[in-house]
């Protein structure tokens, strides 16, 4: 196993210790019992108040909600809509993806272009996605566009700013390595760049379907 590929493995390992690491903080190691036996306190509660309050347009009943989410799950018309969804989040975090991932590469490993194109990153990255609308019914019309357009302009900033920070992270001992035996540019990326960033380049890719979920309108 090449060097470069150990360091893929260990920083991999070291995210997911990490992962392990704060799930223990948060709930010790009966998290999984302590989550249900909460849920089912709030459930408790959820019911009792809501027959207390008597006024289930304003305090839905708890047995009503259940009822009606697994009505919603063998419904066809609900199914199909949710399909349209995950269909448009996951095209919108692919674009995102073919966009973000080889600028953020150049950016990350190029310092030239980082300075060039920060200013205009933390510029548009700044503007509320909801500003965009307008404008992107304007572009794309009515239908799967304008929605597309939102999830992956929503997570093409973090996949970019996640694999700048993957490729930062690369210790320069596996450049000094690479170049020492021989390697040329186009080597080191495909070599140690390419592998040794990421996990970086995962989180973005996470957090940028998180968001697509978030910017489905």
């Amino acid at each position: 196993m090449s060097e470069s590929a150990s360091s893929v493995n260990r920083q991999i390992a070291a995210s997911r210790n990490s992962d392990r690491r704060r799930w223990r903080k948060m709930g010790g190691r009966n998290y999984n019992l302590h989550a249900i036996i909460a849920l089912a306190v709030i459930c408790l509660i959820w019911t009792v108040a809501a027959h207390i309050v008597d006024q289930p347009f304003i305090f839905p009943y708890f047995e009503d909600v259940v009822g009606q989410v697994v009505y919603s799950l063998t419904d066809l018309y609900v199914l199909e809509n949710l399909g349209i969804t995950m269909r448009r989040v996951l095209i919108g975090a692919l674009i995102a993806f073919i966009i973000g991932y080889p600028l953020g590469m150049l950016m990350g490993f190029f310092p030239k272009v980082l300075t060039t194109m920060s200013p205009f990153i933390n510029s548009l990255r700044q503007v509320p996605i909801m500003a965009w609308v307008p404008l992107a019914i304007v572009w794309f019309g009515i239908g799967d566009g304008p929605t597309i357009f939102l999830i992956a302009f929503s997570g093409i900033f973090t996949i970019i700013l996640n694999t700048v920070a993957g490729v930062q992270d690369i210790s320069k001992d596996f450049y000094n390595a690479a170049r020492s035996m021989g390697a040329n540019t186009l080597g080191v990326l495909k070599d140690v760049v390419l592998p040794a960033s990421l996990p970086g380049v995962l989180t973005g890719i996470r957090l940028a379907i998180g968001l697509g979920w978030m910017s489905v309108i």
